[in-house]
Parts: C-alpha cells; structure tokens; sequence
C-alpha cells in the first residue's frame, strides 16, 4: 500500500476512534463486514477497537466479540487500542496481533482519559510490551496531545521526544504521534516528525490526525514528508475524544487517500470506499465530513473519480 510518493500506509481507524463518540452502537456482524470491505478495497492497517470500559466508551463493548469473529488472517491487518497490561491481556487473548499502547503527554489529560499520570503509564509500558512480545504480537507507543492539550494548552515538543526516548519504551515497535484537538499546523507536524524521526528510535512513526481546524489532510501530507510510514483517518470523518472538548472527527480516509493516490486505489475502490462511509456515518447518525465523498458525488462528469450518477 505504499504511495509512489512516500512510505505512508493509510491505517482506517473508523471502529475505534471514529465510533467513540458516536450515539449509534454497530452489532459485532456489522463491524466485521465493514473490515472485510474495506481488506477488500486495499485498506491493510484497521484500528478495530479499544479495550476501554463498556461503561465509559459504549461503543467499544463488543471488540473482544469482533476479533473472535474474525478470521487469524483477518486479524493480521488489525490494530486494537490498549493502554493498561490488564488491556494487553484482554486484547490477547481475544486473537489481537498489534497493538497500541495509548498515553497522553500531559497528565490532565492522561488523568481524564484513563485515570492515572503520563509517568504511571510509562511505568506500567515495560510489562505491556512483554506481554505482547511473548505472544507474538506488536506494540506501539500512542502519544495522545503531543501537540496540544484541551486543559494545559500548547505543548512542549521536548516533553514528546523525552517520552520517545525513555528507556521504559524500548521493545515498542513504532510510535503514534497524535493532533488529538486537531490544532497543529502543518509547520508543527513537519517539525515534530522529522524531530522523532532523526532520534533514530523508530523505523515506524505514525501521524494521527484530526479535522477540527481543517488542517487534517495538510497535516497528513507534511508528516508523510517528514517521514512519518503511516497515517490514520476514519470514513467520513467520523471520531473525536470524549475525554478532550473541543476535538472533532478525524481526517477522513477518503480525504486522505483521494490526496495521497496509493497505487492501488483507483476510481473504482475509491467508490467502494466512498460509499462504505456514507453508510457508516448513516447507521451511526451522522453527517459524513468527507470533501473527498462531496466531491465524488458532484456534477463533474468528466472527471474520473466522480461517482456516476446512477451509482447507488
């Protein structure tokens, strides 16, 4: 799935971060036929769920339910949130291959999100990546609010790079550098990144991105350039987090991928995809924030990537 541009994989995070805030719960079927269709498209990195609490994130219950129902081969692609050992446990058990241990670089939001300090989470993150290595499995390091956080503000990029070469993070296998408010500038992420990349670290830097501020698909673009090897983006701009006010959906992987071209996306998948998320948004209520699927859906016919006007 590399770009002929880039390195980048796009990694769809629909059922996790694009369904937390959502008031509509998919059925467990459901949620494996939307992997298996967007596997089929060419998507091959799937954010499937978090094993947060049922009772804060609803819409995360039935995740251990999901990676039961879908085949070893299909689970290959799949990447589960976690951000305790007790969740590293969980996800395991259920059949989980890679895994995202999830931090806040500022305790405020790391105290809302999951209940204890950003040093507490370090201290626990040698354990968890154990875990995952005697199972076989990947890890890796998910900073939320490296750029800014909804109660401190701005955030210093020494305090990400200081996490990013703690020694409590060795044995992860890449790391997620998070917009979680979608408030960075593509001067920011570029900087950031390319910052991450020359400590040598990680040969993985994934860049997750939010829409808030309209600044998502640039964003991508400039830490795809700084050397970020994935980005993520949910159909239709679906997500947020519940736990940071102000966040809206994030980048929407149509966006994304009608920008970034991999090889295989043609006008035919992208119109799978871009139909995949106008029914996702509507079985979960909510208005798609996808240009890429407006576009699609325009009267400019003799544009290859607009949809036909008789396609359903």
């Amino acid at each position: 799935m590399n770009t002929p541009d880039s390195r980048a994989v796009l990694r769809d995070v629909t059922l996790r971060d694009g369904l937390q805030l959502t008031g509509g719960i998919l059925p467990t079927a459901r949620k494996a036929e939307i992997v298996r269709e967007l596997l089929a498209t060419g998507v091959t990195a799937i954010e499937v769920g978090s094993m947060a609490r049922p009772d804060l994130v609803p819409s995360m219950a039935n995740t251990v339910e999901l990676l039961e129902l879908l085949t070893p081969e299909e689970r290959a692609y799949c990447h589960v949130w976690v951000a305790t050992p007790g969740n590293v446990r969980r996800a395991l058990a259920a059949g989980a291959l890679h895994l995202q241990y999830c931090l806040s670089v500022t305790d405020a939001h790391n105290l809302a999100n999951i209940g204890r300090t950003t040093e507490a989470s370090m201290d626990a993150l040698p354990e968890a990546v154990g875990l995952a290595h005697a199972a076989g499995a990947t890890i890796q390091l998910c900073l939320a609010t490296s750029f800014t956080c909804p109660f401190e503000g701005d955030v210093d990029p020494q305090r990400v790079l200081d996490l990013v070469r703690d020694p409590r993070a060795e044995g992860t296998n890449g790391v997620v550098i998070c917009d979680t408010l979608g408030q960075a500038s593509p001067g920011e992420v570029g900087s950031l990144i390319g910052k991450v990349r020359d400590t040598g670290r990680f040969e993985e830097i994934v860049f997750h991105g939010h829409d808030t501020w309209g600044m998502g698909v640039a964003n991508a673009l400039a830490a795809t350039d700084a050397g970020a090897t994935m980005i993520d983006g949910a159909l239709g701009g679906l997500g947020g987090c519940p736990f940071a006010p102000g966040a809206s959906g994030n980048t929407a992987t149509e966006d994304l991928l009608f920008a970034l071209r991999p090889d295989w996306l043609t006008p035919d998948t992208f119109a799978a995809l871009v139909r995949l998320g106008e029914g996702v948004t509507a079985e979960v209520g909510e208005a798609s924030r996808s240009k890429a699927a407006q576009g699609a859906r325009s009267e400019a016919k003799a544009f290859g990537w607009v949809l036909p006007k008789d396609a359903a």
